[in-house]
């Protein structure tokens, strides 16, 4: 198993819209294969730094989804949210 960790900045007039495409991502990849979980994160001394956390069975099935259609769409809503582009780490336990 591999876990995702994906780090965002949102621009200041954004957090609403930004909410909004975030869940509509996360609840897409729910549906993706290999996809076991998945946890947001606010950054407690800085509200616009959030935090999203999943766990996927193997790193192909991180990337199939990450180069998949339906994510390539979901991040065309949340791009224009950020004030920088997202940062993704790949971990292993």
């Amino acid at each position: 198993m591999i876990h995702v960790l994906i780090e965002r900045l949102i621009a200041h007039d954004m957090p609403e819209t930004y909410e909004l495409a975030a869940r509509s991502t996360l609840h897409q990849a729910f549906q993706a294969q290999g996809f076991i979980r998945g946890e947001t994160f606010t950054d407690i001394e800085n509200p616009l730094r959030r935090f999203v956390m999943c766990k996927f069975r193997t790193l192909r099935d991180w990337q199939t989804w990450a180069e998949s259609d339906a994510r390539r769409d979901m991040m065309n809503h949340i791009n224009p949210t950020l004030a920088e582009p997202e940062k993704v780490t790949l971990l292993e336990n």
